[in-house]
């Protein structure tokens, strides 16, 4: 029979994806996961029979409640829902989809708005980290529309500040989990860096790439997948992440020379596919690590001067700003905290069902 499911449709950040309140959803995560396969419409290429847009990047989750945690607004759940593959995955953040929570949280009554700003803190249940965001709320109402510009979507929207607070080693459980600044894995020389996204750097010259390769190139390139996903399989256990095979994590991310002005160029693979732009959480997880002498990428970085310095990590589409604050003691090296700039917008409000089976 159809089930029916309130639902908000935001686009966060480069993601897009459904939105709901966990009172609605099972509370069961095997029920919960079927549900959302329905929804979706996974698995199939096109999610033709569902409302997911057929790329990793449009079928995305986010699952939202009141906090009963001090000092915390909202809890927040991401479940990535594969296109093609019968899973639904939380074993991993996204700083996407987390820039329309507070906007979902406000239009939702969870939070409350102010005459002008209004701030938002959210628990992020996947790695038990938090976020607080800055949402323009002018008359206690979200302000979409506004003159900031993001690389990968048209136009301009309002900006929404996200300050990311202790979440290095949020997943890993450490920024450097193996201990080490630079590793060497199957041959290639690597950092494994957790500053809210487990992240492999890779010098794409120790791939015999450039590293300004297009997606098309990179996707269609067979062998240099194999290797990246072999080398993603090895990297597990040394990430304190475990078996890998069927998880989302770690970010394979190739890092070159900047081409545009920024700090470092990437390419990420989420795992399978390329990114048509940097992950939020995987370009902080890039841009602290770029900052440190012996990091993969730190001898072909261009890096700003300064404790509170923007890191412009580039990617297929543009660029990626991250504002980094470096500790006060020069010796820290995890950073007292990591802000992005997103925007988000509503595209609807109402209804989506799914085939209970």
């Amino acid at each position: 029979m159809q089930v029916a499911v309130p639902c908000m449709l935001l686009r966060g950040g480069t993601s897009k994806g459904a939105y709901f309140l966990a009172e609605d959803l099972p509370a069961d995560p095997a029920a919960r996961d079927q549900a959302l396969l329905g929804i979706m419409g996974s698995p199939d290429k096109r999610q033709i029979d569902g409302v997911g847009g057929a790329h990793p990047l449009t079928s995305k989750v986010a699952i939202v409640k009141k906090s009963q945690r001090p000092g915390i607004d909202v809890d927040y759940l991401f479940v990535q829902v594969m296109v093609e593959e019968a899973k639904a995955s939380t074993s991993q953040n996204c700083g996407n989809i987390l820039a329309g929570v507070g906007p979902f949280a406000i239009e939702k009554g969870l939070v409350q708005a102010e005459d002008g700003e209004t701030l938002v803190t959210v628990y992020m249940e996947n790695t038990d980290s938090v976020a607080r965001q800055r949402i323009l709320t002018p008359n206690r109402r979200v302000q979409y529309e506004g003159a900031a510009r993001i690389d990968g979507v048209p136009g301009t929207h309002a900006p929404i500040m996200i300050e990311f607070l202790d979440v290095a080693g949020s997943s890993c459980g450490a920024l450097f989990p193996s201990g080490n600044f630079t590793d060497v894995v199957n041959g290639l020389r690597v950092t494994l860096v957790d500053n809210g996204m487990p992240v492999v750097m890779i010098d794409a010259r120790d791939l015999g790439l450039t590293g300004d390769e297009s997606i098309e190139a990179l996707e269609s390139n067979a062998q240099l997948k194999q290797t990246i996903e072999q080398l993603r399989l090895a990297v597990g256990p040394l990430m304190n992440l475990g078996d890998v095979k069927d998880k989302t994590v770690p970010k394979m991310t190739i890092v070159s020379a900047p081409k545009a002005g920024g700090i470092l160029n990437t390419r990420s693979f989420i795992p399978h596919r390329v990114h048509d732009a940097v992950g939020v959480l995987a370009a902080a997880s890039v841009a602290t690590a770029a900052n440190i002498p012996g990091a993969v990428g730190h001898d072909l970085a261009v890096i700003p001067t300064g404790r509170q310095r923007v890191c412009e990590v580039e990617h297929p589409t543009g660029t990626m700003g991250v504002e980094v604050v470096l500790d006060e003691d020069p010796a820290v090296l995890v950073p007292k905290s990591t802000s992005i700039m997103r925007t988000a917008r509503l595209l609807f409000a109402g209804t989506v069902y799914y085939l209970k089976k």
